[in-house]
């Protein structure tokens, strides 16, 4: 930015005095011209590839971080990691936990994220330090096992909460996604005009069809013909 500016700082100064001679301006302006010129020579396709393109290529890639992972989201996954009981709990942080607990503020009000600290500070040492069977888990899935197993989930009910909500975290997101998925292909230009009904009832067998695939075509049927009197049998 300093080189730039100083191929023009002399024809900046002289278009600015009261005044002007406009046969030197004119000559500086050509000046600036050439000087600008043997810069550009000096602009390989390295220096292009290398600076150019590459920090516009960070800039995309830090945008689109950004805007997937905002502050909430930021703080919803580092509280999910932080209860992962692999490598004895070595990645537990009570502010961090507490940062997500307040993402759920219907389920933990101001009382209750009081009682979660408390139960929190409990915990880490009885699961940590004290309960062996703790000691080896793998995961979430093995973690809440394992409390409900030694009935530890009626000592830290809001932990166990939080647990969880961990678990259902992956399944929501990717229940959302199919579901947005679906919705384009079947919510298309010529049926535009679909109800909320009608269409629910076209996104749930579509997103859970490998449920639906396991009933049979006389079940349905059956169910159909059930639900209010016909004049003819299906």
């Amino acid at each position: 930015m300093r080189d730039i500016l100083g191929i023009t700082n002399e024809l900046n100064t002289s278009l600015q005095k009261k005044e002007q001679d406009l046969a030197n301006a004119i000559l500086l302006v050509e000046v600036a011209k050439r000087r600008s010129r043997r810069k550009v020579a000096d602009y390989t396709i390295l220096h292009h590839y290398r600076v150019d393109i590459f920090f516009k290529i960070i800039d995309w890639q830090v945008q689109e971080f950004n805007a997937r992972f905002n502050e909430v989201t930021t703080n919803l996954l580092v509280g999910v990691a932080c209860l992962n009981p692999v490598d004895s709990f070595s990645s537990f942080d009570i502010n961090k936990i507490l940062r997500m607990a307040k993402l759920y503020p219907d389920d933990f009000d101001e009382n209750i994220t009081v009682t979660l600290k408390n139960q929190l500070e409990t915990y880490i040492v009885d699961v940590r330090d004290v309960d062996e069977r703790f000691s080896n888990l793998q995961g979430l899935v093995d973690l809440s096992e394992t409390l409900v197993k030694t009935k530890k989930h009626l000592n830290y009910p809001f932990v166990f909460r939080l647990v969880k909500f961990a678990l259902l975290l992956p399944v929501a997101t990717a229940t959302v996604e199919r579901t947005f998925s679906a919705m384009k292909l079947i919510k298309s230009e010529l049926r535009n005009r679909m109800n909320d009904e009608f269409m629910s009832g076209c996104l749930v067998p579509y997103v859970e069809r490998k449920i639906f695939n396991t009933i049979s075509d006389e079940t349905i049927m059956n169910t159909f013909q059930e639900m209010k009197t016909r004049r003819g049998q299906l």
